[in-house]
């Protein structure tokens, strides 16, 4: 009788190891009755893959130090917030600052388990075409000891969510039933998660496409942090650091109006008032156009008005007549 062959399980390439020891508090900008003097690991130099430093970032101290979890303890972290919150820039800022590689992938629709996994293709060898295996993304960072960043978490479509399941365990391999092997993640390997919902649905309305999350897969993330809006004060220095041509006093009132007018949206979307708020982004959007267009009003229309429910435009109006002392609807 035959038996099936054994699958061939790969180890894990050598790679260099974390061996640089930084002070959390001065390299992530956290207060040290936070940070507590703690120290973390990073690598001594940049290779491919490490994200582009964001001198200007804004470190929230909970997150941060969740984060930082998941890189030196290789625990399973997932950012939940609004969009435009920072989740998976501030993933990655914290890479980039630890020297880590990092990716991300976008699980919306159109991502499959081959798009993962990987697949066959047709390839051109000595002028003859061939059928070869070419590995997907995550095999990929498996063996290369990169961390991933699963964007829209809760919006990935089930025979994805399953693959990564796999992942979430302690020191979880991946079986490639296509090559009959399995293997074994780098000691480096990291997984991250950024989702708009807990995994319970989206009762607002507010982010079309996302599901509910299998609650066994849920279970299996060590941590779920909550990353809000910034408060007032460090959104502002934030977008001044962004947008130099604010810096001198009259600019400065102008930006810390907008960023009044921003918080007004995200209070009426939390009470129900509106159904759509105003990011970070959207300021950044805002002011931008401004500089371009020369015209506040214009501009707010163009970046935010423009987007909002035509029954939702009072309410806005409000918001900005407190703000700037105008009437949008004159």
């Amino acid at each position: 009788m035959n038996h099936p062959a054994e699958p061939d399980i790969e180890q894990s390439k050598p790679l260099p190891r974390p061996e640089l020891t930084i002070d959390v508090a001065e390299t992530f900008g956290l207060d040290r009755d936070i940070a507590r003097n703690m120290h973390t690991k990073a690598f001594s130099s940049r290779v491919e893959h490490v994200p582009v430093q964001d001198a200007s970032y804004v470190f929230d101290p909970v997150t941060t130090l969740s984060i930082l979890a998941g890189f030196n303890h290789n625990r399973r972290v997932i950012v939940q917030g609004m969009h435009g919150s920072g989740k998976s820039s501030h993933i990655e800022q914290v890479a980039a600052r630890l020297n880590w590689p990092c990716v991300r992938v976008n699980l919306d629709s159109h991502i499959s388990r081959l798009d993962l996994i990987g697949r066959d293709a047709i390839v051109l060898k000595n002028g003859v075409q061939t059928t070869e295996f070419q590995e997907g993304i995550l095999p990929w960072a498996m063996q290369n000891g990169t961390a991933i960043i699963f964007d829209e978490y809760d919006a990935g479509r089930p025979d994805v969510m399953f693959v990564i399941q796999r992942l979430l365990e302690d020191n979880g391999k991946l079986t490639l039933l296509e090559q009959n092997r399995v293997i074994t993640p780098h000691e480096n390997f990291r997984v991250f998660a950024t989702s708009n919902t807990v995994g319970l649905g989206d009762a607002t309305g507010l982010y079309h496409g996302s599901q509910q999350i299998n609650q066994a897969q849920m279970d299996r993330w060590h941590i779920t942090v909550n990353l809000n809006y910034l408060a007032f004060e460090e959104e502002l220095n934030i977008l001044l650091t962004k947008l130099p041509d604010f810096q001198n006093e009259p600019n400065r009132a102008l930006l810390g109006s907008m960023v009044a007018m921003a918080e007004l949206t995200r209070e009426g979307f939390k009470h129900g008032d509106i159904s759509t708020l105003m990011s970070l982004r959207t300021l950044i959007s805002w002011a931008e156009n401004y500089l371009i267009v020369g015209d506040l009003e214009m501009a707010f229309r163009l970046s935010f008005l423009n987007k909002c429910d035509e029954q939702e435009r009072f309410i806005l109006s409000e918001y900005y007549q407190r703000c700037f002392d105008i009437d949008l609807l004159d």
